[in-house]
């Protein structure tokens, strides 16, 4: 499984911005999606940002003309572009790498990274 590591949360207040990115140990090339998922308390995990290999983005209702993500083969990394941020994103969030391989799915995820607008 590739080794991701989050970086860029903070505290931020509402109508604000933050850059989180996500480095993977080994090259993302062959990773069929990269992706943001976020968590906040009480709450399931839920999806915000998708990427896949060949460029194609999907993105959570909630988040979609506020948020962007893009990913850099050659950094093996993922961004995930926060503006116009809302009191409600208050989440930690995880990076995800997903491989389809023979058939099997294999996902891998970070540690989290906290992020948290002030109203």
């Amino acid at each position: 499984q590739v080794h991701l590591v989050e970086s860029g949360g903070g505290l931020v207040q509402a109508g604000g911005s933050l850059r989180l990115s996500c480095a993977a140990s080994e090259s993302i090339f062959s990773i069929n999606a990269m992706g943001w998922y976020r968590q906040a308390p009480g709450n399931q995990r839920e999806l915000v940002a998708t990427i896949t290999s060949g460029g194609r983005t999907t993105y959570a209702d909630s988040v979609k003309g506020r948020f962007t993500i893009s990913r850099d083969n050659a950094k093996n990394t993922v961004t995930l572009q926060m503006n116009s941020l809302k009191a409600e994103d208050t989440a930690v969030y995880y990076c995800n790498a997903l491989r389809l391989s023979y058939g099997q799915a294999f996902s891998s995820w970070g540690q989290g990274t906290q992020v948290t607008v002030s109203s």
